[in-house]
């Protein structure tokens, strides 16, 4: 949970571990699409495993959600769309997320809901999605549990924010999130004793962190293990 007056911009960062590039070849669609439909052996971020046990634990409690990891093949390379949230939410105001909320009970499954949450907050028909897969629950500090789905977004595709949840759609090119030497890692003391752990990665005036850098990092993990076995 979020402490008031906590600021995730200043706390402190701690040394974190600089991984494996990837190739501009594992960035590409086909070979994202290519290792979602031959599924290789990985891990998930140590740092949360506990976390991204969400889908095996089945927590009570907690509020079922889907986000959409919304790819976009772009003259410069594959982009990766974000929205910023409406100051004036409940959960999460102000927060860079990927478009996504509640599974409710009228989705079918965690696709469903991604695909139909991306089309109410920021207006993508769903017959310009292609789904290519999903990846572990993560367990957020608000009991949540965001189920990543991942797909591309086909082009004559248009944005259509819902003014009430979105404050803005941005894009931040893929090359740029898989490059493990701009996450950080931030260490915060809680006020009972002990620690939370957080990525954080900056991107123009763009602070991303929390569960949607979480994503972020895993998804490097699973491609990473991809490249490895499958370029």
């Amino acid at each position: 949970m979020i402490l008031p007056g906590f600021d995730p911009l200043v706390q402190p960062i701690i040394s974190s571990e600089i991984l494996q590039p990837l190739s501009k070849a594992s960035l590409q669609l086909d070979f994202i699409s290519s290792a979602f439909a031959h599924p290789v052996e990985w891990k998930v971020e140590p740092i949360f495993a506990d976390s991204f046990q969400a889908d095996v634990l089945g927590h009570h409690g907690v509020i079922k959600a889907a986000v959409f990891v919304a790819l976009v093949q772009r003259p410069a390379g594959v982009h990766v769309v974000f929205t910023r949230r409406a100051s004036h939410l409940y959960d999460h105001a102000g927060q860079i997320s990927f478009p996504g909320g509640r599974i409710e009970s009228t989705d079918t499954d965690a696709i469903a809901a991604a695909i139909r949450e991306t089309h109410e907050e920021i207006g993508v028909a769903p017959e310009f999605i292609d789904i290519i897969g999903t990846q572990p629950s993560f367990l957020t500090s608000t009991r949540f549990t965001m189920k990543p789905v991942i797909g591309a977004i086909r082009p004559g595709f248009t944005i259509s924010p819902d003014r009430t949840e979105v404050a803005e759609v941005f894009e931040v090119p893929l090359s740029v999130l898989m490059d493990t030497g701009v996450h950080r890692l931030h260490q915060a003391s809680l006020p009972g004793g002990g620690h939370r752990y957080y990525f954080s990665i900056t991107w123009k005036s763009y602070f991303i962190w929390g569960a949607t850098a979480a994503l972020i990092r895993n998804f490097y993990h699973y491609l990473a293990a991809a490249q490895s076995k499958l370029a």
